[in-house]
């Protein structure tokens, strides 16, 4: 059976996608390889209406309500390969084969994390990249950001409104005057000392022997498309300010006709309600291209 659409990642902005394909009545398969970005968080803020909820528990109660559908098909797995044109793609997931007409890339990014011991078990738990999912919570408490680059400048100049901030630059790079005056009008704490660790929930400890406890810490990872399949199939990738991230039009169409890619892989920034809006638009355009080809 040849599906309507084939969306690759079942996830906040696949699973958008999918629900506006379903209630148009179309052949969906969602392939889902069950790694969800936020799987460490306990807790997803800022969505409208599930504010506070289990990110587990929002993609449970979405993926039941898809289930609902007819015309659906899931499968749990991982895809190794796509290929194809418009109108005849094939994705291939363990043994088995399937085709559809267009593909969607909903396939969430990796985060490349600063090689600080101590941090990659703290991710999504008390060491965050984004204020506005999770800087309420500090209760106005100390607040840490760890420099990856200049880029990091405008999260350091952004936190101060959850709590007293201090910036390690970690070695990674010298601000300039200009933004090293702007730091300190908002208030910001600039460390030069380089981080030997990271420790307890949040605290930090100088390679000085100094330790400093902080409410919880955001840092800005370098983010690359999670699996290869975009550059298998020739979609063309762009440079963001983090990384890179699948390049679309306004119709979320990627470089490669029939193929379209919505969600943190091919938007910033991320949040889960920046996600499911992405993808509940990319599902409507989707529906927009079986229905008039040409336009």
């Amino acid at each position: 059976m040849k599906h309507d659409v084939i969306i690759i990642g079942g996830s906040y902005s696949g699973m958008a996608a999918a629900l506006q394909l379903l209630r148009a009545r179309r052949r969906v398969l969602i392939i889902d390889g069950g790694k969800r970005r936020n799987r460490s968080a306990s807790h997803s803020h800022g969505f409208l209406g599930s504010d506070g909820v289990d990110p587990a528990e929002l993609a449970r109660v979405a993926r039941a309500q898809l289930e609902a559908y007819p015309t659906l098909t899931w499968v749990d797995g991982a895809v190794e390969q796509a290929t194809g044109t418009m109108d005849d793609f094939t994705v291939t997931s363990g043994s088995t084969t399937y085709a559809a007409k267009r593909l969607l890339l909903a396939i969430g990014v990796s985060d490349r994390l600063p090689e600080i011991p101590g941090l990659p078990e703290r991710w999504g738990r008390s060491i965050f990249h984004c204020p506005y999912c999770h800087g309420y919570e500090l209760d106005r408490g100390r607040v840490g950001v760890i420099a990856t680059g200049p880029v990091s400048i405008h999260q350091a100049q952004l936190l101060p409104e959850w709590g007293d901030t201090t910036f390690f630059l970690n070695g990674t790079f010298e601000p300039d005057r200009v933004a090293e005056d702007e730091l300190i009008r908002r208030g910001v704490t600039i460390e030069t000392t380089p981080i030997k660790h990271i420790d307890g929930s949040a605290d930090v400890v100088l390679t000085d022997g100094r330790r400093l406890r902080f409410a919880g810490l955001f840092t800005a990872p370098y983010n690359e498309p999670s699996t290869p399949i975009a550059t298998q199939l020739g979609c063309e990738l762009v440079e963001t300010l983090t990384g890179v991230q699948i390049g679309t039009g306004e119709t979320k169409e990627t470089t490669v006709p029939g193929v379209f890619a919505c969600g943190d892989a091919a938007r910033m920034p991320h949040s889960v309600s920046l996600a499911v809006g992405d993808g509940a638009w990319a599902g409507a355009q989707i529906h927009r291209s079986l229905v008039w080809p040409a336009s």
